[in-house]
């Protein structure tokens, strides 16, 4: 009980990546090069080194589920999202990000299809070098669907339902490479919510159609390196009872979420954001405790995940490491509460 993990990314080093120019724009849609520091030739073998610390730091504060930390991406969506076909990203389209203002994006231009699998080399090299359960995430076919420009199908839900296939293939891959949990982002589905109701939840069920693994949906309010007011209450959450995810991933930390609403997912295991990644001070493990604590009335003790809230990637590497020391002791400190048992590791 009380497994920890992160959501997904973890701080990218100084010498692999800009760091002052990821944080100055918003997450890149389209490839975003100029962002790395090491020159093409060596990108690779720095990005394996980089992962390789990512990996450390989270057995190390004592993770249960392990990530690569997204380390290999320029943001979460773009490294699957331009590497499907009938994208065109040498002539990229504009859409309005979840903040409002317009930013550059794939055109989808012809039918979209996975032509290779884009993390699954990823998920070998995570799989090779930790013998903990790991988790890989991929971008959802909603969220894709509103990073892109549609110049192909007739309508946004086509275009959701073709990315959900790519999305499939993928996942399906994910899990023959090793993989013991698949996390689809959908962090447009706070944003849109009506078009989310519309055919979001199709689209991920789509997305999920004949997979056996464990997997999770995650959605989020956008990155507290960018969006500093938060409302507190999810616009779309209650929904994804019906979708074919075991796992939830929400954030209740920086918007002090009215945990209520968790109530409504029964039967779904949550991943309770417990660590405010606006505030750069570390909490204490009794503060984590405390916020996972206000959502145990509206959840099964086995079905509570710690995690932080989204867009670690933006810390400085120690406070990151701080904060995540302190999730596992309060991981601890709710097992000891609650009488529960750590599983000894191997």
């Amino acid at each position: 009980m009380f497994p920890t993990t992160l959501v997904g990314s973890y701080p990218q080093p100084e010498w692999l990546i800009d760091r002052t120019k990821l944080a100055g724009r918003f997450p890149p849609r389209v490839r975003a090069r100029e962002l790395w520091r090491i020159a093409e030739p060596w990108l690779a073998e720095a990005q394996d080194d980089a992962t390789l610390l990512a990996i450390l730091d989270q057995e190390q504060v004592g993770l249960d589920i392990i990530s690569d930390g997204e380390i290999r991406r320029e943001s979460y969506s773009n490294r699957f999202a331009t590497a499907l076909a009938g994208i065109d990203i040498d002539n990229p389209g504009s859409a309005l990000d979840r903040s409002g203002h317009p930013n550059p994006v794939p055109r989808i231009v012809g039918p979209i299809r996975r032509v290779r699998p884009v993390e699954v080399e990823d998920t070998r090299f995570l799989r090779a070098h930790t013998t903990r359960p790991i988790k890989m995430t991929v971008p959802g076919p909603f969220t894709m669907s509103q990073q892109a420009q549609n110049d192909y199908y007739p309508s946004d839900e086509a275009a959701a339902m073709a990315y959900a296939a790519a999305v499939n293939e993928e996942i399906r891959d994910l899990f023959a490479a090793g993989a013991d949990v698949v996390q689809i982002d959908e962090p447009y589905m706070q944003a849109r919510p009506d078009k989310a109701r519309h055919f979001g939840l199709a689209a991920l069920n789509r997305a999920l159609e004949g997979i056996t693994g464990t997997t999770a949906v995650h959605i989020c309010f956008g990155y507290a390196a960018i969006i500093h007011q938060r409302p507190s209450g999810y616009s779309f959450l209650p929904e994804l009872a019906g979708s074919a995810c075991r796992q939830i991933s929400i954030e209740t930390a920086q918007s002090q979420l009215d945990c209520a609403v968790l109530g409504k997912l029964e039967g779904k295991q949550i991943m309770v954001g417990c660590l405010d990644l606006d505030d750069r001070a570390i909490e204490t493990p009794e503060t984590v405790v405390a916020r996972i604590k206000r959502a145990l009335p509206y959840i099964r003790l086995d079905n509570v995940i710690l995690a932080p809230d989204c867009g670690m990637k933006y810390l400085p590497r120690d406070v990151a490491v701080g904060k995540l020391t302190s999730m596992v002791a309060a991981a601890k400190m709710l097992r000891a509460e609650f009488g529960v048992r750590q599983e000894q590791r191997p």
